[in-house]
């Protein structure tokens, strides 16, 4: 099959034509990918952020229509138009019980870019190809579990439903599932990218006062107003904290989201967080930055909470036919997210407009 192959990172990708994918195993989807967006995470791997095996095919913000189930699948058929989960919940390891459902042990894929079991079902020649971010929907084919494809009605543009699988997802989910944001609260959100947009509309679906946000790029300020934004501040000439501050009257935020992937916006999101308020981080620094907070004491003698969040905490069986149906209700927006669109061919071009902030997320056609 095609695929873009990220064989030195660092280095352009390059689209070939000779990698082979195996057949659906018991349990699994052939998944014919049509569209797939770009996400930053995407980005970092391939500019060398994040330590991984090679080659890859990155690429993991898919939608497509199953080609083939394997044995035992009851819940698909050849036809039906899904969207793709990095986290695909298995329902029965010690997380899934737990309703910590993208921790599944099937999102250690994630960082070891294989299947649980260590293979990929890709190959070239007798090289073993890596299945970037757990999806690897940057080629024409992917298979993964049968709970990686969420079924979508048959109505809803591919080309949309593609940016649910990580950005919205991710977003949408930091706000109503990681943070729990209530009525009411006050929400900074630092970073503009599409998941920072996303966190900004799930803001709003939860009735946020103020929809603070931070970013240095005009066009993504501007953007920001048309999902939810009150408030709009430019790192590079305000005081993030000082301004969130004001705008709480000297309280501070109630909580605080940091979507850029830089370790010193989470230090800016806890001290632009009042007493008693939450940080969550949502994007993915590389590995080489680090979080401090000083003096450690007032971790405790301020009594806030640092989260982590991995996809939106979503149960994304339960998580995409609920965003599909918020967009078909026309209080999620989906088409002023994806700002460019690229054939397949034009992956490094893509990369290139992400890489200077260009435009909010460009979905390939794959």
């Amino acid at each position: 099959m095609r695929a873009a192959l990220l064989a030195a990172q660092g280095q352009p990708l390059e689209i070939v034509d000779d990698i082979v994918i195996r057949d659906p195993r018991p349990g699994e989807v052939k998944v014919r990918v049509r569209h797939c967006g770009i996400c930053h995470s995407d980005l970092t791997i391939a500019d060398g952020a994040f330590p991984t095996g090679l080659p890859l095919v990155l690429g993991h913000e898919a939608a497509g229509v199953v080609e083939e189930v394997g044995e035992g699948v009851t819940t698909h058929a050849p036809g039906d138009q899904v969207v793709l989960t990095p986290c695909p919940p298995c329902g029965s390891c010690y997380w899934c019980i737990r309703g910590e459902w993208s921790l599944c042990v099937n999102s250690t894929g994630l960082l070891t870019n294989t299947f649980p079991d260590g293979s990929t079902g890709l190959s070239r020649g007798d090289e073993m190809v890596f299945r970037g971010l757990n999806v690897a929907g940057f080629a024409e084919y992917t298979v993964t579990q049968a709970n990686g494809a969420i079924k979508i009605p048959d109505e809803v543009p591919l080309e949309l439903a593609c940016v649910i699988g990580c950005a919205v997802q991710t977003g949408v989910g930091a706000v109503l599932n990681t943070a729990k944001v209530v009525e009411g609260a006050t929400v900074l959100v630092l970073g503009l990218g599409g998941i920072g947009l996303s966190v900004v509309q799930g803001a709003r679906l939860a009735s946020a006062a103020q929809i603070i946000v931070s970013d240095p790029v005009p066009e993504r300020r501007e953007a920001a107003k048309l999902f939810g934004a009150t408030h709009q501040l430019d790192p590079g000439s305000d005081d993030i904290v000082e301004a969130a501050r004001d705008l709480t009257d000297g309280i501070g935020v109630d909580y605080a989201f940091e979507t850029a992937g830089f370790a010193s916006l989470v230090e800016t999101g806890y001290n632009a967080a009042r007493n008693g308020g939450t940080i969550i981080a949502v994007g993915a620094p590389p590995v080489d930055q680090s979080i401090t907070l000083a003096p450690a004491t007032l971790l405790t003698v301020s009594g806030k909470k640092l989260m982590g969040c991995l996809l939106g905490s979503c149960n994304s069986l339960l998580e995409i036919p609920r965003l599909v149906s918020l967009w078909q209700a026309g209080r999620l927006d989906l088409e002023a997210l994806i700002t460019g669109r690229r054939p397949l061919a034009e992956i490094n071009e893509a990369m290139g407009d992400l890489r200077a902030s260009r435009g909010i997320r460009t979905v390939l056609d794959i």
